[in-house]
């Protein structure tokens, strides 16, 4: 007689023996998920099927944190783990350790699925967009402070309008921690009383770099905040959940630039199309008065009126010096106007103090040098004069006490 085994060595035994065989330790199961239930733990449970049979599943919360898609009942994957038994029902199950949808790329359905998700929210809705300001003071920069990005923008904006200030938040822009410093940044800047406008953004990459931008919270960072975004995030090709919640969309971090500030070259030609305009509109106003008054004066029928048509004439002659005088005030304080702006840029351009008998410092590598603390004996220097440059030799550094 064969000697009898409880349940409980019966279930331990089978569980055992699923444990131990080699196929079953890591295999990939394609099926259709059906039965879904994500547990307020973070555990998942379904069960994945084709169209004959079925097995139960479960994803840990620890594995399924990692997921950048929802999972939903039909949905097709392919799901990677092992096949065990839970000995308390006697079922054999297999336990995912990752997922993948079948046919589609995670990253894409999640980004497809996030945009859905906002978009029927009301997020991308162009009511909500705040205008850029023409003529920003301050303009706020969230991304990384040694990418080209950062660069490009500040080059631009000297060029365009170098009355203006930047205000650089230094942002991780890729990786696990880029997204909520994306969100410091942004909270960061907004809570800055006189800045006009921020951008965010980054240089270009794969949907795997630029993800940071695709996350909830950033997007809802971006709505949220009171001053004007502009989103320039990767290339032109580029379009991440970020630019459809931003205020504008710059397809790159160049653009963003251009898109944030006037060309103050246009802006002197326009004042002085303007004041050339204005000067011929009232010649010609004040030479048609004079022709009417001219008509009036010589009609046959009036022509005895010629002290009423005297004092008519004086009046225009009186109002005519007037208006050439408020003419010539409002163009002098035009001018004044525009030599203070030039006297500004003027002050801005080192060729200005270079001018003044001063020199500028390069190193090889054609960086100006800032400090003496970053020099050392021996170091090969380019000095800039208004005229010319010397290339010299570092023999000793000193230091101030």
């Amino acid at each position: 007689m064969n000697k009898s085994i409880t349940v409980t060595q019966l279930n331990t035994y089978i569980k055992a023996l699923l444990d131990e065989s080699t196929p079953l330790k890591s295999l990939f199961v394609v099926g259709e998920i059906s039965n879904f239930k994500h547990h307020y733990s973070g555990h998942m449970y379904f069960t994945l099927k084709d169209s004959q049979t079925q097995i139960k599943a479960v994803m840990f919360s620890s594995a399924a944190s990692r997921l950048k898609f929802m999972v939903e009942d039909g949905m097709n994957v392919i799901c990677r783990g092992r096949v065990s038994a839970y000995e308390k029902s006697g079922m054999y199950q297999l336990y995912v350790e990752d997922m993948q949808p079948d046919g589609i790329g995670a990253l894409n359905l999640a980004y497809e699925q996030l945009k859905e998700k906002l978009s029927a929210e009301g997020l991308f809705d162009p009511i909500h967009k705040k205008p850029i300001p023409k003529f920003p003071r301050k303009i706020g920069v969230a991304t990384s402070n040694t990418g080209a990005a950062i660069e490009d923008i500040k080059n631009i904006i000297a060029r365009r309008y170098p009355l203006c200030e930047l205000v650089i938040a230094p942002t991780i822009v890729q990786g696990e921690q880029a997204g909520n410093d994306i969100i410091k940044s942004i909270k960061l800047l907004d809570s800055i009383d006189d800045v006009d406008v921020i951008i965010v953004g980054r240089g270009g990459g794969s949907i795997e770099d630029l993800w940071a931008f695709n996350i909830e919270s950033v997007a809802r960072a971006v709505f949220y905040c009171e001053t004007p975004i502009i989103s320039a995030v990767g290339h032109e090709t580029d379009f991440t959940i970020c630019d459809f919640v931003a205020d504008l969309r710059a397809p790159t971090p160049s653009a963003a630039a251009e898109l944030a500030v006037p060309d103050i070259n246009q802006l002197s030609d326009f004042v002085k199309n303007t004041d050339a305009f204005l000067k011929k509109y009232l010649k010609g106003k004040v030479e048609n008065e004079m022709q009417h008054f001219d008509c009036l004066a010589y009609d046959s029928v009036l022509g005895r009126y010629n002290d009423y048509f005297k004092t008519y004439n004086d009046d225009i002659i009186s109002l005519s010096d007037k208006l050439n005088s408020l003419f010539n005030l409002k163009m002098k304080m035009n001018d004044l106007n525009l030599r203070k702006i030039a006297g500004k840029l003027d002050a801005l351009s080192p060729l200005a103090v270079i001018s003044r008998g001063y020199a500028v410092v390069k190193n090889k590598s054609n960086t100006f040098i800032k400090s003496v603390v970053e020099l050392k004996q021996n170091d090969k220097l380019n000095l800039v004069f208004k005229d010319g440059c010397a290339e010299c030799t570092v023999n000793e550094v000193k230091y101030e006490q």
